[in-house]
């Protein structure tokens, strides 16, 4: 990981907007990119989870103006397909992905394609506390809450999280949020763990694997749990999610894909269980948790546990990748 100079974002289409980056993310599927690319001189522009002011708008933009703070969802899209009609911008006939040969949020500006369809404007001022909270939309809340939506959690729900990293953490506040009567975490960091009570869980597990699928089922009197939050990505996890659902229950499928090494689909096909997540379409689902930010109904912050300058982020990965940190925040008004 090295910080670099690239040529300067610029709009090039009049449908984009040039945004000066205040605040950006780094995702815990910005490590596996980190852990695995092979040496390069080019290199991989990184950051898809950002906020920041609009310093200038293509013709054709009418959403934001210059001067706005706006948060972008981790993909770009146009709003107006029929994937993003049916909620799911992630699937966009003409949308992408930031970074790579593109601007990545983890930089000074970026150029945001199809701006209208992908920008949303946050009423607050670039110094504003609430930004913080605010960034966690761009992926991480919106992830939980879609783990949440996808295993139908509602009022009085018994809802296990399979993992406590910052997308589990914040599935534990949506399901709080969505009336979920019983939480269980399971997680291996007993800070993390720490967290999620904060978060709203009612219970936390420290296991993983055949050990952490057998006491959940021992904590649910054999019955499983109405609804499993599976926010790893690994086979592992995934058996662990499928394990502990009930008949009839469901299992919210987010975390990145890795493996699904040892996944037997007759675990769920013989009790009925349902399958269903995958990836997030964060702009759908902004508009409806924005506000419980705003007024602090819903507070992620807490999962930004450290906070680097853009020239510190190398070390930002790196405490990250030795657990020494959840979330790192990268703070370009420092």
């Amino acid at each position: 990981m090295r910080v670099a100079d690239v040529p300067d974002a610029r709009i090039t289409a009049p449908t984009d907007a040039l945004v000066r980056v205040l605040l950006a993310g780094v995702c815990g599927s910005d490590l596996w990119m980190y852990r695995k690319m092979a040496p390069s001189e080019r290199g991989f522009r990184m950051g898809h989870e950002f906020v920041g002011v609009v310093e200038e708008v293509g013709a054709e933009v009418t959403a934001v103006r210059p001067g706005q703070v706006v948060l972008a969802p981790f993909r770009w899209s146009d709003g107006t397909c029929e994937f993003c009609r049916a909620g799911l911008p992630t699937s966009c006939s003409n949308g992408g992905s930031w970074g790579g040969a593109l601007d990545g949020g983890q930089g000074e500006a970026v150029r945001v394609p199809l701006a209208d369809g992908t920008l949303v404007p946050v009423p607050v001022g670039p110094g504003d506390p609430r930004l913080v909270p605010v960034l966690a939309l761009a992926d991480v809340l919106c992830t939980g809450h879609h783990a949440a939506r996808a295993a139908r959690v509602g009022p009085g729900a018994a809802v296990a999280v399979i993992g406590d990293g910052a997308v589990g953490l914040c599935a534990v506040l949506a399901a709080a949020r969505l009336g979920a009567e019983r939480i269980t975490v399971v997680g291996a960091h007993e800070d993390r763990l720490e967290l999620a009570r904060r978060f709203g869980a009612t219970e936390v597990l420290k296991a993983r694997g055949d050990a952490a699928a057998r006491r959940l089922l021992e904590l649910s009197e054999g019955r499983g749990y109405h609804a499993v939050l599976e926010c790893v990505g690994t086979g592992t996890a995934l058996r662990t999610a499928l394990e502990a659902a009930r008949p009839g229950g469901a299992v919210g499928y987010v975390g990145v894909p890795q493996d699904g090494e040892g996944v037997d689909v007759r675990t769920f096909f013989r009790r009925n269980v349902t399958l269903a997540g995958g990836i997030t379409p964060a702009r759908t689902y902004i508009p409806e948790l924005l506000p419980d930010v705003l007024s602090g109904g819903v507070d992620p912050s807490p999962v930004f546990d450290r906070v680097v300058g853009l020239d510190e982020l190398p070390e930002g990965y790196a405490a990250m990748d030795r657990r020494e940190a959840v979330k790192t925040l990268v703070d370009l008004r420092r």
